[in-house]
């Protein structure tokens, strides 16, 4: 890459170069940034397939797709904004909250799959505690990963242990003592128990490398993130917390230019339907086509905020009454919810309960009934 690309410098003597890529991210384009002369310019693949089916109305699939590129880079490049990265740091930033994202998952897939095992050999753990994925969960199924071995073991070693994590309470400290003594195994069965006791052993271990991950990654996020001068606009929103809040942060990103209304961050984030029509028909469906990295902060915020603002709550519940799913509640509330985060970003305004309510008051919203209706 490095002779490529010091031959086209040489060949177009310094000139400015555009390079059309079917994807905004990743090695090459990390690569690519390096040199100053190259203008990054992004062509979504969907673009690419229909532009493909325009001039190959067989369907024949074997034109080149980097034939393709050209021709629209050529052709078209004025609907072809260039890549602007951000800065540095709010590119470190970014990176940060993406791959704690996903270490998030492999810590799900691995409580999923430890959930599962349990109820194989051991399902009375899942009563025993409330979630998990906690240290305590890991270092009992380490210590005593058969259900004989805890039932086997001294009472007062069993005080010990849990008043060491801690688990002071002494209710619950006896109701759980007695629920282990009093424990009735699934199976006898050695085929059964040993191997589920190595699975055991491997997820746990496997749990506890993401617990500890994640809590890096929180460790590195929130100075970084407290250093931005946008993140208050975040840090007061109800439910925000120290996850949601630089994850909108990162989602809203710093070119304030390029979301120049709240429609058009609801359908670039596909929290905004799409409506489909064709003559009688209209047919309107969740927007697939969309990064669902930047999707999920907002669903998730709008879901957080239902217990810390109390017109969130009021907002959702008659979605929940009308028997729509939680997730389906979720995005109606994240699709309002954009409007006023919208408006705080350009604004540089911080949220401000009061002020969000007279807004609605002035408009008539029927918020405003509800929340008479509900104090």
């Amino acid at each position: 890459m490095e002779a490529w690309v010091g031959a086209l410098q040489k060949r177009c003597e310094g000139t400015p170069i555009a390079i059309g890529l079917a994807l905004n991210t990743g090695p090459l384009v990390f690569a690519f940034r390096t040199y100053p002369f190259l203008v990054l310019l992004p062509v979504h693949p969907l673009t690419l397939a229909r532009y493909r089916d325009a001039c190959t109305p067989s369907r024949a699939q074997d034109d080149p797709t980097a034939a393709l590129q050209r021709a629209w880079l050529r052709t078209h490049r004025d609907t072809l904004p260039p890549l602007n990265p951000p800065s540095p740091t709010r590119r470190g930033l970014a990176q940060r909250v993406d791959h704690r994202w996903r270490v998030v998952g492999d810590n799900v897939r691995s409580t999923h799959r430890l959930t599962r095992t349990l109820k194989n050999s051991v399902p009375q753990a899942l009563q025993w505690f409330q979630d998990q994925d906690t240290v305590i969960v890991c270092d009992v199924l380490s210590r005593w990963p058969p259900l004989k071995a805890a039932q086997l073991a001294r009472r007062s070693t069993l005080e010990t242990f849990f008043r060491e994590h801690p688990v002071r309470a002494a209710e619950v400290l006896a109701q759980r003592l007695n629920a282990i003594k009093a424990a009735i195994p699934l199976t006898t069965d050695a085929g059964i128990i040993t191997p589920n006791v190595l699975l055991v052993h491997a997820l746990v271990s496997q749990l506890r490398a993401t617990l500890q991950a994640i809590q890096d990654f929180d460790h590195a996020i929130a100075p970084q993130a407290q250093r931005h001068p946008d993140f208050p606009l975040f840090q007061t929103l109800p439910g925000a917390g120290p996850v949601f809040a630089p994850r909108l942060l990162v989602a809203f990103g710093a070119q304030r230019e390029r979301s120049a209304s709240a429609a058009e961050l609801q359908q670039f984030a596909g929290i905004a339907p799409v409506t489909e029509r064709s003559g009688k028909q209209c047919w309107v469906h969740w927007r697939f086509p969309c990064p669902t990295f930047l999707r999920q902060p907002f669903v998730e915020w709008a879901a957080a905020s239902i217990r810390h603002a109390f017109w969130a709550r009021v907002y959702s519940q008659p979605h929940r009454d009308a028997g729509k799913a939680h997730q389906a509640a979720g995005r109606a509330l994240a699709f309002k919810g954009i409007r006023m985060l919208c408006r705080c970003w350009q604004n540089r305004t911080p949220y401000n309960a009061s002020v969000s309510l007279h807004a609605l008051n002035r408009r008539g919203s029927s918020l405003i009934h509800n929340l008479a209706k509900e104090s």
